[in-house]
Formats: structure tokens, sequence, C-alpha cells
């Protein structure tokens, strides 16, 4: 019993961050149709600009706060720059413009960090806290903590503002969005600086667990997609249980099977899964048209 318990916050702690990585790639998915393969390297980054700033002797939390910045502007330029400047709106074209943006971002970070891990100091201690036999970090808390409040803003932001509403209609019709004066350039512009910020807070909540790397993306980039598939592309609730159902196989799998074997299992249940409902768990059967 304790052991199961000791697999399951691991896996919610890991599942919590494959869920906010997810939710960056519903935001931009649902109102460009593109999926942004560049988003792992927004939670690289946040990890390793917040060991650039937290070295140089800044205070922690304004490094914090300076850190969501840069990464929130690293979205937008990507938008306004790269993408929309792209000669092209075929998605399948401007997915592949992400992967080259992706390998970029990795190249420049190489150079600028070296290919070490570096190492960053949890937010409050690292004593672990027992609950019923099984150890949990306080930064495991955290983790769990940032993605239940994530997803609270999301929703407030989404569906009690009139941004929320602009961003909704863009995501359900772009063409009727766009004759209520709804300008999907800035539309895009927010989906993307959105999942910079998404990324740059997992980056920050994990840092201290998983030792941020230059290469470290690309990993993330694919579980956090692969909890998006699981849950429905398109579906933010279920970004955020496909996340969590995948860190929860994960952890299972690794402790009681084979740590070598974490990834096969975990993907390989989830392409059962998928055999049976392709949309995805809360997705739904037509994703073409997206919703938040």
């Amino acid at each position: 019993m304790t052991d199961a318990l000791q697999f399951l916050i691991s896996g919610l702690t890991i599942g919590s961050i494959y869920a906010i990585v997810a939710l960056g790639f519903v935001t931009v998915y649902s109102v460009t149709k593109v999926i942004n393969l560049a988003q792992g390297e927004f939670v690289m980054l946040g990890g390793m600009i917040m060991f650039s700033f937290v070295s140089s002797g800044m205070n922690y939390w304004l490094a914090f706060a300076c850190t969501v910045i840069c990464v929130v502007a690293v979205g937008w330029i990507l938008e306004r720059v790269v993408m929309r400047s792209a000669k092209t709106t075929d998605p399948i074209s401007l997915i592949i413009l992400t992967i080259g943006v992706a390998i970029f971002i990795k190249g420049v970070a190489s150079m600028i960090w070296g290919k070490d891990s570096v190492k960053i100091a949890p937010f409050t201690g690292d004593k672990p806290i027992r609950i019923l036999g099984a150890a949990i970090t306080p930064q495991s808390i955290w983790v769990m903590v940032f993605m239940v409040v994530i997803v609270l803003v999301l929703y407030f932001l989404i569906e009690r503002t009139m941004l929320g509403k602009a961003f909704r209609a863009s995501s359900v019709n772009l063409t009727a969005a766009r004759l209520m004066g709804v300008s999907p350039y800035k539309m895009s512009s927010l989906a993307y600086a959105l999942s910079g910020g998404l990324g740059a807070l997992a980056g920050l909540v994990i840092s201290p667990i998983l030792f941020p790397a230059y290469d470290m993306g690309l990993m993330l980039s694919i579980k956090g997609f692969s909890a998006c598939i699981l849950g429905g592309l398109g579906s933010a609730p279920g970004a955020v249980l496909g996340g969590l159902l995948l860190g929860v196989l994960e952890s299972l799998g690794a402790g009681y099977i084979s740590s070598g074997l974490k990834d096969a299992i975990a993907f390989g249940i989830v392409l059962i899964l998928l055999l049976f409902r392709p949309y995805g768990l809360l997705g739904e059967k037509n994703i073409g048209k997206g919703s938040l």
C-alpha cells in the first residue's frame, strides 16, 4: 500500500507537468490549428533563464517573475516574427516550422548554458513530508498546486472575460469571429504568449526536481503532446486528464515492472486506449472545431 501511494504521488507530480505542457499545446492549437512542437523548449528556457537570473544574484521570486516575462516574450516573438511571416497557411508546413524553431532554440541554449544540467533551489526547502508512510517533497506539492492554479486561472480568463470570449470565438469559427471584429492576429499572438508563459511555469516548478539541461525540451514536448492526444486534441480538461493519467501510468510502470520500460509501458497503454477512442478521452469526434 505504501509503495502504491508513493508511485501515485510521483505519477501525479510528473503528470501535473505533462498537463501544463499539454495546456500549452491546446492553447495554440485551439486558435491556429497548429501544433507548436517548440513547446518543450519553452519549458527548458524557463529553467535555464531562472538559473541565470538566480546565479547573477537576483532575488529568487523577482527572478521567477522575470523568467516568465522573458519566455512569454519568446512565445510572442515566435508568432509575430516567424509564424506570421511564413509564406504559407498550411498547418503541416507551420508544424514543421515549429520543429525548426525548437532545434534553433536548443542550439542557442547549448551555446549559452553549455551541455551540463544545472541546479535550482526548491521554493520552500527539500525536507520530505510523510503521508501514510509515503514521502513527498514540498516541491512536488508546489508542482500540483501550480497545476491547479493554472487550470483555475485559465478557466476564469477563457470563460469569464471578454478577452476569453474573443479567444473562444476564434477557436470555434475564425471567419465569424473576424466578422464580429475579433482580430485573428491578436488572438494568435495571445495564444503563443500564453503557451510561452505556461511553458515557463512548468520549467520553473519542475527545475528543482529534474535538473534542467539544454536538451530536456524534446522529451517534454513528446510527453505533453501525447497527453494532449490522449485527453483529446483541443480540449483543455482533456489535456489535464491526459497529463495526469500519463504521469501515473509512467510511474506505476517504472515501480512495478521496469524503470527502463516506463515510457514504453505508458505509451503502449495510451496507444491501446486510442484504438478504442481515437479522438481522445474528452475530445470531440470532429477535432477540427477545437475547444477550450
